[in-house]
Formats: C-alpha cells, sequence, structure tokens
C-alpha cells in the first residue's frame, strides 16, 4: 500500500512541476533525467516510511474577494516573525500558480525555501498565467497564485463558486507605456494617455509628435496587463476596440510589435516595468514618462511614478492556517523573503 502511495505521489510531482521551456534537445534530455532522478528519490523516501496528507480542502465562503485588499496580512498575521529559513521539502512545496511576470520570482522562492539549486528548483515551477492561475485557484487546483488583481470575470467566477480570494500584497512595480525609439513623443500625461486609448486622440500631431494615426495596441481581455489598464488607467472611460491585429495574446508579442512593426514609430504598447526590463529587454523601445516623471525601480518604490502597482499573492481563504501556502505566504512577507524578491531584481513591498 505504501508502495501504491509512492508511485502516486510520484507522479503527481511530475505531473505538476516539471515544465519544460524552449530550449535544445540536450537541455531537454538533461532536465528529464533530473526529473526522472527526483522521481525515484520521492519513491524511495516515501516507501521508507515518509508520509504527508494532501491537506486540500474544500471550497467555503460566501464572498468572492476580500475587500480589506490593500491591508490584507497573510494567513498567521504575525509576519514580522515568520520563520527566518523556511525549509519545505519537494512533497511539501505547495501547488504554485502565476503570471508570467512573476515566474523569475516563483523560481527564486523556490529556489530558496527547498533548497536546491535553482535549475533543480525550477522544476517545481508551474505557471499557466494570470487568468488560468485563478481559475486553479478558485477550482482547488493551485494553493497559491502570484499575480496582478483579479479582473471582474474573475471575481465573478469566484463568486459563482462561493470562494473567497485573500488577496494579499507582495510586490512593487510599475504599469508602463512604450514607443518606439524613433518617436520623438517622450512624455504623456494621463489625460493624454486615456485619450488615447479611448480613442478620442488619434494623430500624434495632437501630443506633440509628427502627422501620423496612432496605432494603439492592446492585450487580451482578462490578461493580467488588460485588467491593469482598465483598473489602474482607464477606470470609468472604456477602451476603444481594438483590431484584433493590434491585440497580442503575448506580452512579449506587444514589446516587439513596437519595437520592429514596419510602422513601429507610431506605435504604443504597455506592459509592467520588471517584464520588459528584466525578462523580455527593452531594446529598440523607449519608456514614455507620465506627468513629467519616468518609470524606474527609484520611482516605483517612493510612489513617485503615477502608475506604480502592485503585484499580489493570493490564496483561498479557507486554506489552513499552518498549512505549507499560508507558512509560503508570510515568509514571502518576511526580510527574508523580500530580500529574496529584491535579489529577483523585483521592487520589495516593504
Amino acid at each position: 500500500m505504501r508502495m501504491e502511495k509512492s508511485y502516486f505521489v510520484a507522479s503527481r510531482v511530475m505531473s505538476r512541476r516539471c515544465v519544460f521551456r524552449n530550449r535544445n534537445s540536450r537541455e531537454y534530455l538533461r532536465r528529464a533525467l533530473l526529473c526522472f532522478a527526483l522521481v525515484c528519490a520521492l519513491i524511495l523516501t516515501v516507501s521508507c516510511g515518509g508520509n504527508k496528507s494532501d491537506g486540500d480542502s474544500d471550497a467555503t465562503g460566501t464572498a468572492d474577494f476580500n475587500t480589506n485588499t490593500p491591508g490584507a496580512e497573510a494567513p498567521g498575521t504575525d509576519t514580522e516573525n515568520a520563520a527566518a529559513n523556511l525549509s519545505l521539502s519537494p512533497l511539501e512545496y505547495p501547488r504554485v500558480d502565476g503570471s508570467t511576470l512573476t515566474i523569475p520570482f516563483s523560481e527564486a522562492v523556490a529556489t530558496a525555501v527547498l533548497h536546491l539549486p535553482q535549475d533543480e528548483a525550477r522544476l517545481y515551477v508551474m505557471h499557466n498565467k494570470t487568468h488560468q492561475a485563478y481559475l486553479n485557484l478558485i477550482d482547488g487546483v493551485a494553493d497559491i497564485i502570484f499575480v496582478t488583481p483579479p479582473s471582474e470575470d474573475e471575481l465573478a467566477y469566484a463568486k459563482e463558486k462561493g470562494v473567497v480570494l485573500n488577496v494579499i500584497p507582495m510586490l512593487r512595480d510599475g504599469f508602463v507605456f512604450f514607443v518606439n525609439e524613433k518617436n520623438p513623443v517622450s512624455d504623456l500625461s494621463r489625460d493624454e494617455i486615456v485619450g488615447v486609448y479611448s480613442g478620442k486622440i488619434k494623430n500624434w500631431s495632437e501630443i506633440g509628435g509628427g502627422d501620423a494615426e496612432i496605432i494603439a495596441y492592446q492585450r487580451p481581455e482578462n490578461s493580467g496587463s488588460q485588467t491593469g489598464m482598465i483598473e489602474l488607467v482607464m477606470k470609468d472611460t472604456p477602451l476603444a476596440p481594438a483590431p484584433q491585429e493590434k491585440v497580442f495574446a503575448e506580452m512579449g508579442g506587444i514589446v516587439d510589435a513596437v519595437a520592429y512593426y514596419e510602422n513601429a514609430a507610431e506605435a504604443i504598447g504597455y506592459s509592467y516595468y520588471y517584464y520588459t526590463r528584466n525578462m523580455w529587454g527593452d531594446g529598440q523601445i523607449k519608456y514614455m514618462k507620465i506627468d513629467g516623471v519616468a518609470p524606474s525601480e527609484e520611482s516605483i518604490e517612493d510612489d513617485s511614478y503615477p502608475y506604480a502597482s502592485i503585484t499580489y499573492m493570493v490564496l483561498r481563504q479557507d486554506e489552513p492556517e499552518g498549512s505549507a501556502a499560508s507558512r509560503l505566504s508570510e515568509w514571502i512577507l518576511s526580510d527574508e523573503g523580500q530580500a529574496v524578491a529584491k535579489g529577483a531584481g523585483y521592487v520589495p513591498i516593504r
């Protein structure tokens, strides 16, 4: 019976954690062998007496969102005294999901908490992008997710399922607008940004540029960037409908479109500062100043940049206190957890 459980645990770890990115065949083979070795080790560990209960809980709750989000505390509340050296085994590590933006953060967290080399810890990181991560958390497929705020559709789905989301601030970021480096415009006001994306401002000549139609790229509905655009920037002003060819499913696609599109000098796009700066590379684009303030780690940290934003960790409110996900959320807000975030290039929340 114990051996049967060991095979179940090993297969669960294999299916949940082994995520291969676009690498050459030698790297695939190396990772496959490493993952196989980890599975064999898990089988031996469990068959020799290791034991772990699943600990998955059913959804409860009557609301869909913790309305005290800005001041929300991780389960356990005493984040100042969170375990300074949290140590979890691969079997204990919670099911983590999240956005593309937070993949490096998630890898850094797994490396620190599992006490494994980064290449090995990376096997325990599976991010399915923002919208799917929310669905997985609500459906009980994920225990904790690293994401931007929930969209209206995601909140509605949580309400439909009777799930309360505990949305906890964990990192700072900036919502940025960028143009091709050839574009002479370098500073826009918040009103001008809203004018461009509501369709009221259609030509660069209206905002200090040349006589050319503005190509305003967007992201798909329910993507983290699109939710940020609606909630941080547009607020009560509707976005102008974008032709399908101006909507990019991948975060990197919108950067490439602005940088390399044949009419790129007339294009404008948006994303998060960390992604464009550290994950995709910001060559051939320039960030727009907003009301005279350029996005930077300093302006994001001191909130002088107008579109400073927050990245969150989200748990179900019925996540048991003392569970691996709860302990991980406490550790992320500890001095050590925030130092790991800073070391990965993110702006800490505290």
